[in-house]
């Protein structure tokens, strides 16, 4: 099983990306909090892997032009169309569709990208903004809201074996499509039919896993635009080809003295631990200014690394063109 395995920082000096709602116990009426999580004895501000995924999926219909499944709402529960050949993101981001037995039953599919949600590296960065809205006649009406400066990291991947691929195996989980589905599409020239389902064209699936790692330089997101603007292009991206399913990338950020970074000998630990599960060079993509100390260490690291693949240090945009180009000769 072949999988992209991805690591992201994303720079968020004056934000709010991700909000819980109202705090009912703050000292005025409206007071949005953001979301945070507990360790120990600290707090860690973080985006959810729902949100992130939106971002990524909003971004790409509106850089890629990808057409979106459309959602149907139907009482208390929503579903897309569950048509991952005519739509990107039914194929790359999973669904589940319940149909009575005429139509050939309910239908699931695991989403090839897999995300963390989006965690603080540092502690107990969020502060509250107390205002007024006094464009009215009479008393102004006090607000509150919480937001941070920090920098928060994750992890994704992309199954690249089951990208374009779409099983009929009558299996709770399993199932992707009917062979009712399987008759809509026929006559297209696009899909291979074979016992297990259908696959799509090797061109096909390299621009659906190609389109999600180039729009992440063009990512766009996140609460409070409007008086945070905010960008989430990262501003470090690591790229690589693993086989198997491990994250290698899961523990490689830390605070270090209050600022963000990466562990660079943890880094290379995994990346000669994992060598032989490693099958393409390593891109890493670092944004000039971020972390120069940081570029430096990766630099030296890179002309000591005895790995038998090459790390490319550059910029997180040049990073995920230069991936995005090698990715034909993983995708079968």
């Amino acid at each position: 099983m072949k999988n992209i395995n991805g690591f992201i920082m994303i720079n968020a000096p004056h934000s709010a990306l991700n909000n819980a709602g109202m705090d009912e116990g703050a000292r005025t009426e409206n007071c949005v909090v953001v979301k945070k999580i507990r360790k120990g004895r600290e707090n860690y501000a973080y985006i959810s892997g729902q949100s992130f995924r939106y971002w990524i999926r909003d971004s790409l219909s509106k850089e890629m032009g990808w057409e979106l499944s459309p959602i149907t709402r139907d009482s208390k529960i929503a579903f897309t169309n569950a048509d991952p050949v005519k739509y990107p993101d039914d194929d790359m981001f999973g669904y589940m569709r319940a149909q009575g037995k005429s139509d050939g039953g309910t239908v699931t599919r695991i989403s090839p990208f897999k995300c963390s949600p989006l965690i603080s590296v540092l502690p107990d960065r969020i502060v509250s903004d107390y205002g007024t809205m006094s464009r009215h006649e009479g008393d102004p009406v006090p607000y509150e809201h919480e937001f941070y400066s920090t920098v928060f990291k994750g992890i994704f991947s992309i199954d690249i074996d089951n990208s374009g691929r779409f099983i009929k195996q009558e299996k709770a989980g399993f199932k992707n499509i009917t062979e009712k589905y399987i008759e809509k599409y026929k006559e297209d020239n696009n899909v291979i039919i074979d016992e297990q389902g259908i696959k799509l064209k090797k061109d096909v699936i390299v621009k659906r896993v190609s389109d999600i790692i180039n729009v992440l330089p063009h990512l766009y997101g996140g609460a409070k635009n409007t008086s945070h603007l905010t960008d989430v292009t990262p501003k470090v991206l690591i790229l690589t080809v693993i086989n198997g399913g491990n994250q290698i990338f899961m523990d490689i950020a830390e605070n270090k003295d209050g600022e963000a970074t990466i562990n660079v000998k943890a880094l290379g630990e995994v990346l000669l631990d994992y060598d032989k599960d490693i099958l393409s060079d390593v891109y890493i993509g670092i944004r000039e200014g971020f972390n120069d100390e940081l570029k430096e260490e990766l630099i030296k690291f890179t002309s000591e690394y005895k790995g038998s693949h090459k790390i490319i240090i550059t910029t997180p945009k040049d990073a995920a063109e230069k991936f995005s180009e090698i990715l034909p000769q993983f995708i079968d």
